[in-house]
């Protein structure tokens, strides 16, 4: 018993057809994710902004940072300093306008009355409570030129 063969094809089958895909699946993620991160990168971007004021330019602008974490600077006024609890309390001042400051931590050799000074916090009334206390110092370095010089900036360093 054979088998009927079957005729051969007269003509090879037509190629297949491709399906279309429609491209808005693609170009809505693609505007999601873009997006979710212009939501990330500047949802929060007001939240963080640490503004640096001088005294005077807070008095103008105060309605506008109360409540808000900034940078104040200017002259150091009135230093009172407790070194047995680590209070320190003074005032910031750049002429026109001053303000009382509270820290509460070490303070540097290099603070000092009429010195420069910036200070991240905020205000808590009229007082600025400060959480970083940055102390400007002189640019000049002077090397001591004689053995004698020398053995006296060592002696005032003990």
């Amino acid at each position: 018993m054979t088998m009927p063969s079957s005729p051969p094809p007269s003509s090879p089958l037509p190629p297949a057809r491709r399906r279309k895909r429609s491209p808005l699946p693609v170009a809505l993620g693609v505007v999601a994710l873009v997006g979710l991160t212009a939501f990330i990168a500047f949802g929060n971007l007001g939240k963080s902004l640490e503004y640096f004021v001088t005294p005077s330019e807070y008095l103008q602008q105060r309605d506008e940072l109360e409540g808000r974490p900034i940078r104040i600077g200017g002259l150091v006024k009135a230093v009172q300093y407790n070194p047995q609890t680590l209070d320190l309390k003074f005032n910031v001042s750049d002429g026109g306008a001053s303000f009382p400051v509270t820290y509460n931590g070490a303070v540097s050799d290099l603070f000092k009355e009429d010195q420069g000074v910036v200070v991240r916090g905020q205000f808590s009334g009229n007082t600025f409570e400060a959480r970083e206390l940055v102390v400007k110092h002189s640019e000049e370095y002077n090397v001591p030129k004689t053995q004698a010089e020398l053995k006296d900036l060592l002696q005032r360093s003990e």
